[in-house]
């Protein structure tokens, strides 16, 4: 049980779920060491070399079905998956990412043919996925990108910028949200298969000096006339892409809200901790009655959080998620994880300040929580539609 006495949900507790999650955290724990997680950082990506080790030890595509080269398995690995990185710290591997929003776009949305050319590689690590939505200048409004795809003979050519890129170095495999036509708003919206190897015109801008995530490449990408097959088209139709993301972007923020989840457990066992060990005036930081009524709040807010969190989990294994719901979990979560990140950095004092200590790399990593995936202000917006 974890620091917070919240047992897993039922359908989290099958023997298979348990061995996979050993599994998966040996893998890290071997492959994924403090030096050469160090080395990511300062390099600004993880090597390609490691996203084919994953994939040899079956931790990307995991939910991919074995008719197209997965494991068979389903969304609690891929949670699995996501929350063994974010214990372990495996910080820049975007597991979550390539397995949890890229993959299912190919899985619901894909033709038959599209899944049994894509799908493999991008379980062995041979293939790196990214999605290409943000623009410089269009974010959350995604009706307003200007990026398009013509029609050219059996294909299209692509020409636009996208922004805020993750995987945008290392990539091979970007799904690119751009306007087939322009005249339609949201209904000209198309996704297109882009395999920056198999391209010409395709280009990407310096690695984003951020405020976090040092070990996470994030880029801007060029399309200059970029020419794809019309088998590039994801779903084979024209039109279809604003439905496809919408029907997709639940999920993704609910993810953004589990890692958060995560990050606030961590936060509170890593002060706990420290608090226990620090003497301040003759006994433990932990004795004085602030520190105690400190992470007792901490402790009340992130239990709320987890509960709330397996709800809505459950709510997704059945499909049942709805576009509100996942907008409330990701506005509440990401908000109240900030927040618990900044007050337990507090209690480390100037260590806190500190990177040698986790907490460091917990508070600057935390803060664009709030803003990817859909910032703070636009889940407002959703949710005031439902009121």
């Amino acid at each position: 049980m974890s620091i917070l006495g919240v047992t897993d949900p039922d359908f989290m507790q099958d023997e298979e779920i348990s061995l996979f999650r050993d599994a998966v955290g040996k893998f890290f724990e071997d492959r994924a060491t403090p030096e050469r997680v160090a080395k990511w950082r300062a390099d600004g990506m993880v090597e390609p070399a490691f996203w084919r080790e994953a994939g040899e030890m079956g931790l990307l595509g995991v939910s991919v079905p074995e008719a197209y080269g997965g494991h068979g398995g389903d969304l609690r690995h891929d949670l699995v998956v996501i929350e063994q990185t974010q214990k372990h710290r495996v910080e820049g591997f975007a597991a979550s990412l390539h397995n949890g929003i890229v993959i299912p776009y190919v899985l619901a949305h894909g033709t038959d043919a599209q899944k049994k050319k894509w799908l493999p590689g991008l379980v062995t690590g041979e293939r790196i996925a990214a999605i290409a939505m943000s623009e410089p200048g269009a974010g959350s409004d995604l009706q307003s990108i200007r990026t398009s795809a013509t029609k050219d003979g059996k294909g299209y050519r692509i020409n636009g910028s996208k922004v805020w890129i993750s995987n945008g170095q290392i990539s091979n495999f970007i799904i690119v949200v751009a306007k087939t036509d322009p005249e339609e708003g949201a209904k000209g919206i198309s996704l297109f298969i882009v395999e920056t190897d198999k391209v010409q015109g395709f280009w990407r801008g310096k690695n984003l000096d951020k405020i976090g995530l040092a070990a996470q490449d994030t880029s801007e990408l060029f399309f200059d006339d970029v020419w794809v097959p019309e088998e590039c088209l994801l779903g084979g139709v024209e039109g279809r892409g604003f439905l496809q993301l919408m029907a997709e972007l639940p999920k993704e923020r609910l993810i953004i809200a589990f890692a958060g989840v995560i990050t606030m457990e961590a936060a509170l066992a890593t002060t706990i901790e420290y608090t226990k060990n620090r003497k301040v005036f003759g006994q433990s930081l932990i004795e004085f009655q602030n520190t105690q009524f400190k992470l007792a709040e901490v402790k009340a807010r992130a239990t709320v959080a987890k509960v709330f969190m397996n709800h809505c989990v459950e709510q997704l294994l059945k499909g049942e998620l709805d576009l509100t719901t996942a907008a409330i979990a990701k506005l509440w979560i990401t908000e109240n994880e900030f927040d618990i990140v900044n007050e337990c950095l507090q209690l480390h004092g100037g260590y806190g300040y500190v990177n040698e200590y986790p907490i460091a790399h917990m508070f600057r990593n935390s803060r664009v929580q709030t803003i990817y995936g859909g910032s703070s202000e636009i889940m407002k917006v959703l949710i005031a539609r439902s009121l």
